[in-house]
């Protein structure tokens, strides 16, 4: 079912995710060579308790995985898109470190991804990343009040094919505002003028996540960690979005627009 958030609830929102665009600034600084995945975990949890907010990942149990994921971000490196799993890994120079935190603050749900280079950046990665980054400001762009989710697709899926990136379909974005999942789903590859009409109201996570080489996913023994099923490395980026009367907001970034009364 789908839920409108009125404009004091999409604020309340914004809120969560200035938090989040905070707490990821200060992981991507952290992030050299020779850092312990596990510190960046312990680091989140110390930002999330110092808030007050609430992971949606600890107690985060869908079909796939096994159990609980018990951790408050998720962490993946280098063929590892989604999902990647906290463990004993010291970062190497020249690592694709993809950072997905998703928490609550009040009852309100933020969820982002940012995909960083530690250390020396190779180009062939820095072009995955901007691909990524480049797909997501298409889909926020096209996130207009009377348009279609297939235009948001459409457009993601359009920088996937300039780029000559293949797109997985499984897994998206999603709505998300009191739950870090709701409807709809959002695919990153789609036709436009097809599908739902974007109204006010509406809050997303637009996600664009591509493999250099392949559309095919393989699951890590954990159950949680997804890879690329050729080894080629990925990138992902995503921000939480409002759709407004005029241009679509993004509510994970640092700047907000001030409270509604």
């Amino acid at each position: 079912m789908l839920e409108l958030k009125t404009p004091r609830e999409v604020a309340a929102m914004g809120v969560t995710g200035t938090f989040i665009a905070e707490s990821l600034d200060d992981l991507e600084h952290r992030a050299h060579p020779g850092v312990n995945l596990l510190d960046l975990e312990m680091r989140a949890r110390e930002l999330i308790a110092q808030r007050g907010a609430t992971s949606c990942y600890w107690d985060y149990a869908p079909s796939f995985g096994r159990g609980p994921f018990r951790n408050v971000i998720c962490l993946s490196v280098n063929d590892a898109v989604l999902h990647g799993l906290p463990h004993d890994y010291e970062l190497a120079d020249g690592d694709v470190l993809t950072m997905d935190i998703a928490v609550s603050i009040d009852g309100w749900v933020a969820d982002c991804a940012r995909t960083i280079i530690v250390g020396a950046p190779r180009s062939e990665d820095e072009r995955l990343i901007a691909a990524t980054e480049q797909a997501l400001a298409a889909g926020i762009a096209a996130a207009l009040p009377g348009n279609r989710l297939g235009d948001i697709s459409a457009a993601i899926g359009a920088v996937a094919a300039e780029y000559g990136y293949p797109v997985n379909t499984e897994f998206g974005g999603h709505g998300l505002g009191r739950t870090m999942h709701e409807d709809p789903h959002v695919s990153n590859t789609g036709r436009a003028n097809r599908g739902l009409k974007l109204r006010p109201g509406l809050t997303l996570a637009l996600e664009p996540w591509f493999a250099a080489g392949t559309d095919k996913i393989v699951y890590d023994p954990d159950g949680w960690t997804i890879r690329s099923a050729d080894g080629s490395r990925t990138a992902h980026s995503e921000h939480t979005i409002a759709i407004t009367d005029e241009q679509p907001l993004v509510l994970t970034r640092l700047s907000q627009p001030a409270a509604v009364s």
